[in-house]
């Protein structure tokens, strides 16, 4: 199993200092990259102080020269928001700086408060529309010259400048929806998967869609599934309890984006009671440690064992839920010192 570090610039208070957040963030993507972290995933996201990700091609580009062999992951650009000359030739730039290091994802984003932000008029349950437009012309346009006459984009010839330094990009989709597996198969796109805090049984769910797009794809299908987990191991009871609490927290937030139950002030969400929230958001601590990459070394070693076994290839170890940053550090070694080793 391989495996993959998601971290956003993350702010939890105005009382956090910007630079710490940075620091901290190197931090974590340097450990990372030393211990054989596959990829490192950079989000997008907008006037969100949870998540501080306007250009995830500008994030990567920082963390390019501070890394030496792990590959850089945009995960996802929201094609909705973009045109794809820009989104081919941001992507290409990021690939020639880096050495040819690019993961290119594409998604169709989360939040309907962005949407109704950067791209009025749009409800983001649609947008995945979007994103099977662009994946192929994003592909085109590396290539050559294109003219587009689609449904979103139209535009004469024009191509993608730089050209990417890798002959073939590997492509990511973000993928819950069965419509969404049969198309990442059938464009040969490598599929991340986030269960967000629901049960095993979601993952399962996950892997017998793919298993169906393959099928109906005459089982023609070579790319890589991963699935994304809030992970923390711990070795204590504080540290286990202040975990638990973090993530309630930023749980409380999230609900609040998701299902648009409270306000955002100067881009901090206001944490909802998780009491408060409608169906998958509502877990207690003793349910939340069960289902997510929570636990002991040995725990979290058995639960990977788990996602291995049902066809995982690549595990997203996602860092960011609002836990203090010194705690975040004392997980990634603990992982890197106590869990990697058993699947080397």
């Amino acid at each position: 199993m391989k495996f993959h570090l998601a971290i956003n610039l993350e702010r939890n208070s105005p009382d956090t200092a910007m630079t710490d957040v940075r620091d901290h963030v190197e931090d974590m993507i340097r450990m990372a990259d030393q211990a054989g972290f596959e990829i490192a995933w950079a989000a997008e996201h907008h006037a969100l102080e949870m998540t501080i990700a306007p250009n995830p091609f500008q994030i990567l580009t920082w963390w390019s020269s501070i890394t030496e062999t792990m590959r850089l992951g945009c995960g996802v650009a929201n094609t909705a928001y973009w045109h794809p000359i820009n989104l081919a030739g941001e992507a290409a730039l990021l690939d020639l700086v880096s050495g040819g290091r690019l993961e290119l994802g594409l998604g169709s984003g989360a939040y309907q408060r962005e949407f109704d932000r950067m791209k009025p008029g749009l409800e983001q349950k649609d947008s995945w529309q979007y994103m099977q437009e662009a994946l192929p012309l994003i592909r085109q346009l590396w290539q050559g010259d294109v003219e587009h006459n689609g449904r979103f984009w139209q535009f004469p010839k024009a191509t993608s400048c730089p050209k990417p330094l890798q002959d073939d990009v590997p492509l990511w989709v973000a993928a819950r929806s069965p419509i969404t597996f049969d198309y990442a198969v059938a464009n040969d796109a490598n599929i991340m998967s986030w269960p967000l805090t629901l049960p095993m049984a979601e993952a399962e769910k996950y892997r017998q869609q793919l298993d169906e797009a393959i099928d109906k794809a005459d089982g023609s299908y070579s790319g890589t599934f991963a699935m994304m987990r809030h992970t923390s191991v711990y070795e204590t009871e504080a540290d286990r309890q202040s975990a638990l609490g973090a993530l309630r927290h930023v749980l409380g937030q999230f609900g609040n984006l998701m299902q648009k139950k409270g306000d955002v002030v100067n881009g901090f969400p206001e944490p909802v009671p998780v009491e408060e929230l409608d169906g998958n958001m509502r877990y207690d601590p003793d349910t939340l440690e069960e289902n997510l990459m929570f636990g002991t070394p040995d725990q979290v070693v058995d639960k990977l064992g788990a996602y291995q076994d049902l066809g995982v290839d690549a595990f997203i170890y996602y860092a960011s839920m609002g836990l203090d940053m010194a705690q975040q550090k004392r997980s990634l070694a603990t992982f890197i010192d106590r869990v990697m080793p058993q699947f080397a």
